[in-house]
């Protein structure tokens, strides 16, 4: 029988969000129900809510979540009933030209759940980011539930589903932080932090964090930054050259993704450095450099999907990471919130306020 359950809709552009009742089908094929314990309240559910991300509206928020697996569709094998899941918004189909070159972290086909979620007159509700978590209960492919340790406490290991996934993947996958490396991390929020963590785990030696914000610059240390720069007095590229005997880091994350902060980070780097894209841009930000800039630093820019990431195999580590003392994901977590708070938490979230506000189900 579908379940009609409690979530956060976003019902129209720049609207506030609403809790409503909505209708969940039962499993189709190769799809599994999900009861949500806790969700994330990240930056790209208010994106979608600001119609930045597109206009399927009304929107279903919600995507950085854990729970447990309630029931499966035929065809699924690997998880039943009872199971301790984190959700993520990328599933890689195993069959796309990526998957079938050994590189399912691209999938160009990712798997979501076909059926649709639907408010209670039947209107068919788009799936922030293919998941819809800010719910009771939450449809999607058998892929996107990536078994964990259940000694995980939901509210930590939800947020692995996206912003911490995206900043550790972005330096230790995209990056290829290791042993002795030095690191700058532009923009100290939920990726950035979660960036200077892998970074700090996987070896490097100076880990640099830059922001116009001293609270978020005292909270970049608590994950492990050796050095901060506050960028809003201070020229960030000459501030991190200082740090570094005049040379740059050998890998700039930008996690902000605006045009003057994608040109620090290009200039901070080291000769033949690597920049690493992980923070999203808008559709109107352009970038331009000298060409012979370009070719005489040498070195690398690249884009960070999701942070490189494959769920079924990083999910479970992060996990581990975080039983073993080695991640605190406790510290990504600012508050525990309910359901019709969504709405209040987008506000703290955009004064800075908070790391996540976290949805407890």
């Amino acid at each position: 029988m579908p379940y009609q359950v409690r979530a956060a809709v976003a019902a129209e552009k720049g609207a506030p969000v609403e809790v409503r009742t909505i209708v969940v089908p039962d499993p189709g094929p190769g799809e599994v129900v999900v009861a949500v314990q806790a969700c994330g309240v990240c930056h790209t559910d208010l994106h979608y809510r600001e119609g930045a991300i597109g206009d399927g509206f009304p929107y279903l928020l919600g995507h950085e979540a854990a729970g447990t697996v309630e029931a499966v569709g035929d065809g699924v094998t690997d998880l039943e009933p009872g199971d301790y899941v984190v959700l993520a918004w990328r599933a890689p189909c195993g069959a796309c030209r990526s998957c079938r070159r050994g590189r399912p972290w691209y999938c160009f086909d990712s798997r979501t759940a076909a059926s649709p979620m639907t408010l209670l007159d039947g209107t068919p509700l788009g799936n922030a980011l293919g998941i819809g978590a800010f719910a009771e209960k939450t449809l999607v492919a058998a892929g996107q539930a990536v078994r964990v340790d259940p000694a995980a406490r939901p509210e930590a290991a939800g947020l692995i589903g996206c912003g911490v996934m995206a900043g550790y993947g972005a330096a230790v996958h995209t990056g290829g932080v290791g042993r002795g490396d030095s690191v700058a991390v532009i923009g100290c929020g939920g990726v950035g932090d979660a960036a200077i963590a892998g970074a700090c785990l996987n070896g490097a030696m100076k880990v640099i964090a830059v922001d116009v914000d001293d609270r978020k610059l005292d909270r970049a240390e608590r994950f492990g930054a050796t050095h901060t720069v506050n960028s809003r007095g201070t020229d960030a590229v000459e501030a991190v050259r200082a740090l570094t005997d005049g040379h740059g880091v050998d890998i700039a994350i930008d996690a902000v993704g605006r045009p003057e902060t994608f040109r620090q980070a290009f200039y901070m780097r080291d000769h033949a450095g690597l920049l690493v894209q992980v923070g999203v841009p808008g559709p109107e930000a352009r970038i331009e450099l000298p060409l012979l800039d370009v070719f005489s630093r040498g070195g690398a820019v690249k884009s960070s999907w999701y942070g490189d990431c494959l769920p079924s195999r990083d999910f479970p580590f992060l996990v581990d990471q975080y039983l073993y003392g080695l991640l605190d994901l406790n510290a990504f977590v600012s508050e525990t919130i309910a359901l019709d708070q969504v709405e209040a938490a987008f506000t703290t979230m955009r004064r800075g306020e908070v790391l996540r506000s976290v949805v407890v189900l």
